[in-house]
């Protein structure tokens, strides 16, 4: 009997030192309690907390229980899914096989793990996530507009083009409304309807276009902002989906949308600035809310001809010229119950709709993040006042005024200050001429509050015009302005610091612009464009991946292209395709086809499972993806393509324009065979063994077809000998094993006779950095980009700016756009290569089950610290050298492995926690390679030290 007491005794001691191990960090399809889903199948997925001294955790099976309410699960009823315990390692895509789930339902689930030692921990904290509209039956709701709406959208199909260069107008433009002439920039949408008692739940799905804002009794609901994100809206309408049971009272209830035009209209101005025209319709809105009461009864009230329409108080609206809000033209208590709707209101209109798609596909909604408050404000005369915000970046005004009923005040954002201390705007049109502005007109002689809607802007200074009412003299006052930063809402998952503040400017700087350009689409700039160009997409994956949480606007993004891509296979530049850059004519327009562009189309599904492991993208774009394959082989002539932008805005002798110093045809061949490698690779992760083997052999074709056309054997480089054309080669393993030494060498050489200063632009830069660090050669980019007097990243900090610009030496004489995040390719090496922080990509370490740090002590830094909050766990790499000592902190996430470099004179100089390395817990002794100790460890917290000498 003692023996066995004390066998409990033990067995409760194993349990416990287990129970504080336990799966956290829940998520349904890469989110956290979800509103929305839209697929009937989702994907879980959590992380393991473990204590801190553990290592070398290892989940072995797991047991997952969804059920309909969360008290069924606590009491261990998993009634929709229970599979039992699953003998697996897998932490992620678990995908859901229980039953069969309905639109709006609301499941709740929870984990637990079994350990290494077969322990199992405590079920993890419940979680849920609800489901979005799975079928357009499931809809109780039409899509409705007011009458004559219809006359203010015209199909601008002929007028696609580029018009923002051009001070001439369209003929077409003088036959177009003007917003003298018409409200045609917002609509009001209004229902009251009754809650009975005892109400459980209420659900809202809603969509809007262009732009929506749902409001319930007076209030707004929920945060976002620019709702629903861009999209082709002939295919695509995205929609969202709100809890708003705190928002509804029993009894008599109001809801409300108000509708603007956004990406969907832009219509024609010829005073403000433009850059095209389009048009998908006329305004108009669905929404559908779901009442369920505690009695099992359900409600629906979804939007038809019984709601109400008015004009909007938004008098203008233009995605590129601003937003005007006369705030007389907003009737008080509209969106409240018992309103008595005047003259103004008349009954909607049901109309034609577009296919809805749920949140799930629409990325990180769009949210203010941040408020900037003036750092400066320069009076220039009466009602003339410049306030500086100290930081450029995308952003609305709010607004704070005092003044007379008809006094208005008009703001113009901008990036740059002119001589006379008046903003500068030739940055942020292309005409450099035409303005853009908002504008509020109060409605009533007290201090009135206002922020813009539906237009944002990119800028650091904001010029504030103040207009007296109509009969007056005195000038409206301006009480507070401060700037909303607006971008998608993607959590922050990584942080970078080092010892080099110039290199601190840098990630910043490059931060900065990345924000500024998340939208619902990963936009150029934020003003004089707004467009979703697709080379970002890949050659900034990394740098934005390590950032920020962006898997589902990636996914998004994946389904832009789609809807981009025309029966033939080819996929434009840009996705949407909003309007045709260049011209129409795609076999002859790089504007519009260049494959280091439309090959976003096939890398972002690759990129997003090596970052997470998800493998949807992989195998729902698949056949699209070869689709785009065929037309790329049938416009190469013996596997050479010869059509693009090449390495658009190299650094050349010219004014930044195309690709001064590498061919089209080397960058577009060169991604070409990328392609084709790595949809292999994909095919292999579906099982497809002989496409995975055709795509291979045609990888290696042109391959070889590439060095036979590029490559001298003699001269030892590859075409004209430029930056990129050196390295893309070498970091896409396209040149031969024998020449990789003497091309790298040519390439340091070249770099090292400029003065450490480089030439690639923006597709070679990327491939320049990867190629200088896979050889061993990051002190060259260290001096590259540790320094200010040559174009680069500290040039542009030299020169003023705040966010990185559009041109490597900040445009300086030529007004080039000061907020764009297409260079930005350097904070991916801050993080895989000077921080460390990388996956095992040949090694089947995607999602970072296998990690590789692999730190770099380069130049002078003494200390590097970086963290990322990988879909397995939070990595966090911080080493510091001082004396010849190297230190490396190290923290590795449960059930999840790495490879660790420590450079060292000799191995045995490597100790860890105190102890030789090779004696410590969860540590395995691999190799010495290139003076470095190369170490396997399992999960836990590290400290090494050795010798450098």
């Amino acid at each position: 009997m003692r023996l066995l007491n004390i066998f409990s005794i033990l067995l409760f001691i194993t349990f416990k030192a287990f129970s504080s191990t336990i799966p956290v960090n829940l998520r349904c399809d890469f989110r956290a309690d979800p509103i929305g889903i839209d697929v009937s199948q989702p994907v879980l997925s959590w992380t393991i907390k473990t204590d801190a001294g553990e290592r070398a955790v290892r989940q072995t099976a797991y047991e997952v229980m969804v059920a309909t309410s969360r008290e069924l699960l606590s009491a261990g009823k998993g009634d929709l899914w229970h599979p039992g315990k699953v003998l697996s390692d897998k932490m992620g895509q678990i995908v859901y096989t229980g039953k069969a789930l309905q639109s709006s339902q609301q499941c709740w689930w929870k984990v637990r793990i079994w350990n290494e030692k077969g322990v199992v921990s405590d079920w993890s904290e419940p979680a849920q996530w609800t489901m979005g509209v799975l079928s357009a039956t499931d809809w109780k709701a039409r899509w409705i507009s007011a009458t004559g709406a219809e006359k203010y959208a015209h199909n601008f199909s002929t007028s696609r083009t580029d018009f923002s260069g051009s001070r001439h107008l369209p003929e077409t433009w003088a036959f177009m409304p003007r917003p003298e002439d018409a409200n045609y920039s917002s609509m009001l949408l209004r229902k009251e309807f009754i809650s009975a008692p005892k109400l459980k739940r209420a659900l809202v799905h809603v969509s809007g276009l262009g732009h929506y804002e749902l409001l319930i009794n007076g209030r707004k609901v929920g945060d976002y902002i620019l709702s629903p994100g861009w999209t082709d809206y002939r295919k695509t309408v995205l929609y969202d989906s709100y809890d708003v049971t705190s928002y509804i009272q029993e009894g008599g209830n109001a809801i409300g949308l108000i509708l603007s035009n956004g990406m969907y209209n832009i219509m024609p101005d010829s005073v403000r600035y433009v850059k095209f025209l389009n048009s998908y319709g006329q305004l108009k809105a669905i929404a559908q809310m779901r009442l369920e009461y505690a009695d099992g009864s359900v409600k629906t009230i979804g939007t038809d001809s019984s709601w109400q329409v008015s004009t909007g108080p938004v008098t203008y609206m233009n995605q590129y010229g601003g937003e005007d809000f006369d705030a007389r033209l907003l009737p008080g208590g509209w969106d409240s119950p018992s309103f008595k709707a005047g003259k103004r209101w008349v009954q909607a209109i049901e109309c034609s709709g577009g296919q809805l798609k749920g949140l799930s596909c629409a990325g990180a909604p769009v949210k203010v993040t941040d408020t900037l408050q003036p750092v400066k404000v320069a009076r220039l005369r009466p009602g003339l006042l410049v306030y500086d915000l100290g930081q450029n970046v995308s952003i609305m005004p709010m607004l704070t005024i005092k003044g007379t009923r008809g006094s208005y005040v008009r703001i113009i954002p901008s990036e740059l200050i002119a001589s006379d201390g008046t903003v500068d705007r030739r940055s942020a049109t292309q005409d450099g001429v035409r303005p853009a502005w908002w504008q509020y007109t109060k409605a009533s002689d007290q201090p009135e509050s206002w922020q813009p809607q539906f237009f944002y802007q990119g800028g650091r200074y904001l010029q504030v015009e103040l207009y007296p009412a109509q009969g007056d003299t005195a000038l409206p006052v301006v009480e507070k302005l401060n700037g909303a930063v607006v971008h998608a809402s993607a959590t922050p998952i990584g942080s970078f610091v080092c010892s080099n503040e110039l290199f601190n400017r840098i990630y910043t700087l490059v931060r900065w612009a990345q924000c500024s350009n998340m939208m619902s689409v990963f936009t150029d700039c934020p003003h004089r464009e707004k467009m979703p160009w697709l080379e970002q997409y890949h050659l900034n994956g990394p740098s934005l991946r390590y950032n920020f949480d962006l898997l589902t606007l990636f996914a998004k993004g994946e389904n832009d292209m789609y809807d981009s891509q025309l029966d033939d296979g080819f996929v434009p530049n840009i996705a949407p395709e909003f309007f045709y850059a260049g011209n129409a004519d795609y076999m002859r327009n790089g504007f519009r086809n260049s494959p280091e562009w439309g090959s976003s189309f096939i890398i972002v599904p690759w990129q997003q499972y090596l970052f997470s492991g998800d493998v949807s993208l992989i195998r729902r774009y698949y056949e699209p993806m070869k689709r785009y394959l065929s037309f790329l082989d049938s416009s190469a002539k013996n596997n050479i393509l010869n059509i693009g932008l090449g390495d658009w805005y190299d650094i050349g002798p010219r004014e930044p324009w195309g690709s001064q110093l590498t061919p089209v045809a080397f960058t577009a061949t060169a991604i070409y065979f990328y392609d084709y490698k790595i949809m292999g690779r994909m095919a292999e992760i579906l099982g497809k063994t002989s496409e995975a083997i055709r795509f291979s052999q045609k990888a290696e074709a042109i391959r070889q077809l590439f060095n036979k056309e590029f490559y001298n054997p003699a001269t030892g480089r590859y075409s004209t000998g430029s930056n990129t054309t050196m390295a893309m080669p070498l970091s896409l393993n396209i040149a031969e094993p024998r020449y990789r030494k003497s091309i790298i060498d040519t390439l340091v050489a070249d770099i090292r006779k400029r003065g450490n200063s480089f030439t690639s632009g923006d597709v070679g830069y990327r491939f320049l950095l990867k190629a200088l660090a896979m050889e061993g050669y990051s002190d060259v980019i260290f001096d590259m980009n540790n320094q200010s007097e040559r174009p680069g990243y500290g040039y542009q900090l030299k020169q003023g700016a705040t966010s990185l610009t559009e041109k490597w030496d900040a445009g300086v004489g030529s007004f080039g756009s000061q907020n764009h995040f297409m260079l930005g390719q350097i904070n991916e090496w801050f993080f895989n290569d000077l921080a460390g922080i990388g996956f095992d990509e040949e090694g089947n370490g995607a999602g970072f089950r296998k990690s590789v740090i692999k730190p770099v002590p380069v130049g002078d830094l003494s200390w590097v610290r970086g963290s990322y909050e990988t879909v397995s766990g939070l990595i966090s790499s911080e080493w510091k050298r001082k004396n010849d000592v190297f230190t490396l902190h190290v923290t590795i996430p449960a059930n999840t492995t790495a490879t660790v470099y420590i450079p060292a004179a000799r191995e045995k100089g490597v100790r860890e926690s105190g102890k030789p390395a090779e004696k410590a817990a969860g540590v395995r002794f691999l190799k010495m390679v290139n003076g470095k100790a190369v170490y396997e460890v399992g999960s836990g917290s590290y400290t090494f030290e050795s010798s450098l000498k």
